[in-house]
C-alpha cells in the first residue's frame, strides 16, 4: 500500500493497481481533474497533435523552400539579397518560439497557445493569397506593385509569428501526453519524438513536391489557398481530440524561480556549504517531482542553506529548495550545449537556400516532358530523414538496448553529436559537387545533389530529433515549451549567423564590392564551393568543442522525497534512487 500524492480528488491509500489507474504527473484532464490513464493521453491523444504538425510543416515548407525562388523570380531580387532575406525570415521564424514557449508555459497554456497561433498563421496565409490573387496586386513582368511586396512580407512574417507559438506549444503538448513516471509510457515517449519527425517529414515531402508543383504549374495563389484550407481542416481535427488530452496548468513565469535562486545564492554567498548535502532544504507539496542533488555549480547550492541555526527563513528570495536549485543548474548547463550546436544550425540553413539555388542551375529533366521543380529537390533530405528516424527507432535503439541493458540505447547528446558529424561531411561533399559543377562544360544533372541532401537528411534524423528530446526532457517541467523554443532557436540563430557570415564573406571576397566575390549575381559567377568549405571547417572545429562540453554534462535525475533531503525514510529512499540514476 502507498499513498498517492498530488491528486486533487484525494484518493487516499490505494493499491498498485489503483495507483496505475490515475496519472500523477501534475497534469489534468479537460475538466481539471486528475487524468484517467485508460481514457487520456498516450498515442490516442498524440495522434491528433501529430496530424496538425503535419499540416503546419506542409504549409511552412511549401513557403520556405520556394521563398528563394519567389524572391528572385517574382520580386526580382539579386541572389545575395534574396539569400539574406530568406535567412533573416528563417531566423525570425525559428527564434519567435522562444517568446511563444514562454507565454505557453507561463500564462496561456499549451492548448490555447496552439489555437491562437494557428489563427495568426491562417491570417498570414490569407494575406499571401490576397497578394497573389487580387487583381491589381499581382506582379506583372518586372513590375512589382509596392502593395504586393508589403502584403507578401507581412504575410510571411505573420506565418513566423504563428509558428512562434505553434511549434513549441504543440510539440511539448504532444510529449505531455506521456507520463515519465510510467515505464511503458516513458518508452513510448522516446518513440514519440521519432514519429513526430516522420509526420513532420511527410508534411515536408508533400510541401516540396505537390505544393511546389502547384506553384510552378497552376500558380502561387492557388497553392497558398490549398495550404490555408489544409491548415483550417487540421485545426478542426485538433479540436476534436480535446477530451483525450492531458493538460498542464500554467503556473506563472517559469523564470522567476530561477532568478530567486540566483538572488538567494548571492545573498548567502559568504555562508559555508554543509559537508552533507542532506542538510540543504527541500520540501514536497505533492504537485511536482523532485530532483536529485548534483555536485555541479555548487555555488548555487548556497540558495538552499538554512540560516539562524536551522530556523527556516522562508522568504521567497532568501531560501530555495534543492529542486529549484537543480532546475537552475539544468538551465545554466544547457547554455554551452546550445552554443555548441549553433554551427549545425548554420549548416542546416543552406539546405533550403543555396542547395535549392544549386538545383535551379542544374538539369532537372525527368524524361522528355517533365521538369523537376527546384524546391522539390528538398524531398531528398526529407526522405533521408524519414529513413534514418525509422531505422533508429526500429533497429538501432532496440539493438543497443539489448547490447547495453540500458533503457536508452544511445544517449541524447551522443545522438546529437552523430548528426553534427554528418553535417560536416555534407558540407564537404557540397563543396566538391559545386566545384565540379563550376568546372563542367555541360549542365550537370540535379541528381549530383543527392549525396549532400541525403547526408544532411541523415544528420537531421540524428541531431534534430536529439535536440528536440534534449531540450524537452532536460528542461524543468514548468519550462518545456520554452525548451522546444530553445531547440528551434538553434536553427534560427544558426540561420542568422549564416546570413551574417554570408555578408562578411561577401565583403571580404569582393574587396568592398570592387569585384565579384564568393556571391555574384548568379551561381556561375559565385564561389559557393569556398563558402561550403568554410562552413565545413567551422563545423569540424566546433564538433571538438561539442564533444568536450557533452562529456562533462550531467543529466537530470528525478526522485520523490520530501522535507529536508535525507530527513526521513522517504528521503533516504530518494537518495538511493538518486545514486542509481547517477550510476545509470
Amino acid at each position: 500500500m502507498r499513498k498517492q500524492q498530488g491528486l486533487s480528488g484525494g484518493h487516499g491509500d490505494v493499491d498498485d493497481g489503483e495507483w496505475d489507474k490515475w496519472v500523477d504527473d501534475s497534469s489534468v484532464d479537460h475538466r481539471g481533474r486528475p487524468p484517467l490513464r485508460a481514457a487520456t493521453g498516450s498515442w490516442r491523444a498524440a495522434m491528433f497533435i501529430i496530424l496538425i504538425e503535419f499540416s503546419e510543416r506542409l504549409s511552412y515548407f511549401g513557403i520556405a523552400t520556394s521563398l528563394m525562388i519567389y524572391l528572385t523570380k517574382v520580386l526580382h531580387q539579386d541572389m545575395k539579397v534574396a539569400a539574406e532575406n530568406s535567412q533573416y525570415w528563417m531566423s525570425v521564424t525559428t527564434l519567435m518560439p522562444l517568446l511563444g514557449g514562454f507565454l505557453a508555459d507561463a500564462y496561456l497554456g499549451r492548448f490555447r497557445t496552439v489555437l491562437l497561433s494557428t489563427a495568426v498563421y491562417l491570417l498570414g496565409l490569407v494575406l499571401l493569397a490576397v497578394a497573389q490573387l487580387a487583381p491589381g496586386l499581382k506582379p506583372s513582368g518586372v513590375s512589382v506593385p509596392r502593395v504586393h511586396e508589403t502584403l507578401f512580407f507581412v504575410g510571411i512574417y505573420l506565418v513566423s509569428v504563428g509558428t512562434g507559438g505553434h511549434k513549441p506549444a504543440l510539440e511539448s503538448f504532444g510529449a505531455d501526453q506521456f507520463d515519465d513516471g510510467h515505464a511503458g509510457e516513458r518508452l513510448q515517449k522516446m518513440s514519440y519524438f521519432n514519429w513526430w519527425n516522420c509526420a513532420l517529414c511527410s508534411g515536408v515531402l508533400l510541401g516540396v513536391t505537390v505544393v511546389v508543383y502547384i506553384q510552378e504549374r497552376v500558380g502561387w495563389g492557388a497553392a497558398t489557398v490549398l495550404l490555408a484550407a489544409v491548415m483550417g481542416c487540421s485545426l478542426v481535427v485538433y479540436l476534436a481530440g480535446w477530451r483525450t488530452y492531458r493538460y498542464r496548468v500554467p503556473q506563472g513565469s517559469p523564470l522567476t524561480p530561477l532568478l530567486r535562486v540566483a538572488v538567494a545564492a548571492v545573498m548567502k554567498r559568504r555562508l559555508q556549504l554543509p559537508a552533507d548535502a542532506g542538510e540543504l532544504y527541500e520540501e514536497n507539496d505533492g504537485k511536482k517531482r523532485l530532483l536529485c542533488h548534483t555536485d555541479q555549480l555548487r555555488c548555487l547550492d548556497k540558495a538552499a542553506i538554512f540560516e539562524h541555526g536551522g530556523e527556516v527563513w522562508r522568504g521567497a528570495w532568501r531560501l530555495a529548495t534543492v529542486t529549484q536549485v537543480e532546475e537552475t543548474k539544468l538551465v545554466v548547463s544547457m547554455v554551452p550545449i546550445w552554443v555548441a550546436t549553433l554551427p549545425f544550425g548554420m549548416a542546416a540553413a543552406q539546405v533550403s537556400t543555396f542547395f535549392i539555388k544549386q538545383g535551379m542551375a542544374m538539369d532537372r529533366h525527368l524524361g522528355p516532358h517533365f521538369v523537376l521543380p527546384p524546391a522539390s529537390v528538398f524531398a531528398l533530405a526529407a526522405l533521408a530523414m524519414i529513413a534514418t528516424v525509422a531505422l533508429v527507432d526500429k533497429v538501432l535503439e532496440p539493438c543497443l538496448r539489448r547490447a547495453t541493458g540500458a533503457e536508452r540505447g544511445i544517449s541524447v547528446l551522443r545522438r546529437i553529436g552523430v548528426g553534427m558529424a554528418f553535417a560536416v561531411v555534407a558540407m564537404a561533399v557540397a563543396a566538391v559537387v559545386e566545384r565540379r559543377r563550376l568546372d563542367s562544360k555541360v549542365t550537370m544533372s540535379v541528381f549530383w545533389l543527392v549525396p549532400q541532401f541525403a547526408l544532411m537528411g541523415v544528420g537531421d534524423g540524428f541531431a534534430l530529433v536529439g535536440l528536440q528530446e534534449y531540450f524537452y526532457d532536460q528542461m524543468p517541467d514548468t519550462m518545456r515549451s520554452l525548451g522546444i523554443g530553445l531547440y528551434l532557436s538553434v536553427i534560427g540563430a544558426g540561420s542568422f549567423l549564416s546570413s551574417q557570415l554570408i555578408a562578411a564573406a561577401s565583403r571580404l571576397s569582393s574587396h568592398g564590392g570592387r569585384r565579384d566575390g564568393w556571391f555574384g549575381k548568379d551561381l556561375s559567377r559565385s564561389r559557393l564551393d569556398l563558402f561550403y568549405w568554410l562552413l565545413a571547417g567551422i563545423s569540424a572545429a566546433n564538433l571538438g568543442f561539442y564533444v568536450l562540453v557533452a562529456t562533462r554534462y550531467s543529466y537530470k535525475q528525478q526522485t520523490a522525497k520530501a522535507g529536508r533531503v535525507g530527513a526521513d525514510k522517504d528521503a533516504a529512499a530518494g537518495d538511493v534512487e538518486c545514486a542509481i540514476a547517477a550510476a545509470a
